[in-house]
């Protein structure tokens, strides 16, 4: 039995669901939206390598260490983007989010939050994780302003530790929550979600 099995997890109108090959064409528009594959600090696909994208994916949830998702508009199945539990450690209860990415309409808004609540929801209240962890690029100065504030800490930086898109080397910076900082870390992202504003303010 993996210790990640295939699962949809939905909330506030938005829908994870086990990524497969039907969703390559949901996931070219959702890259194009903003033609995300042009971001040197992102592993987003470009259009001729979607298909290749997920069947790497599926390869992996096959090997047992990566479970990858499509973001999805619950009521009407649109593809947003994609996410993924990866570096799964099933002897020590860790998993790792990352491989995450949605279309430039749905960047600041509540879709993220709302997948990493999910996520960390089933990580840790279903699958018994004791640690989840992320990893980003140095230079992606968003990426890592957002894992903060889900109430991750920083556990250190891997200096030339994986290739770039470009070509170049990255360093990688490391974060990660404990099970025991879940319970509050939960409980601000309801009250990021919850705190009534407009939809047009409705930020990560």
């Amino acid at each position: 039995m993996a210790f990640v099995e295939p699962i949809t997890l939905s909330s506030r109108g938005m829908a994870l669901v086990p990524l497969a090959l039907s969703h390559e064409l949901g996931l070219r528009a959702a890259a194009a939206d903003g033609e995300l594959w042009k971001l040197r600090i992102t592993s987003v696909p470009e259009p001729e390598d979607t298909g290749s994208y997920i069947e790497t994916a599926l390869q992996m949830r096959e090997a047992g260490n990566r479970f990858a998702f499509a973001v999805t508009e619950e009521a009407t199945g649109t593809v947003l983007g994609s996410t993924s539990y990866h570096d799964i450690l099933p002897a020590v209860k860790r998993v790792e989010i990352g491989y995450t990415w949605y279309a430039k309409r749905c960047q600041r808004t509540h879709v993220n939050t709302t997948c990493k609540l999910l996520m960390l929801s089933h990580a840790f209240d279903v699958l018994g994780c004791n640690v989840v962890g992320w990893r980003t690029d140095n230079f992606n100065h968003a990426s890592q302003r957002a894992i903060e504030r889900l109430g991750a800490r920083k556990d250190g930086v891997i200096r030339g530790h994986a290739m770039r898109r470009d070509g170049t080397i990255r360093d990688t910076v490391m974060y990660s929550l404990r099970s025991g900082e879940w319970p509050e870390v939960r409980a601000q992202l309801l009250y990021l979600l919850d705190k009534p504003r407009s939809q047009a303010n409705h930020k990560e």
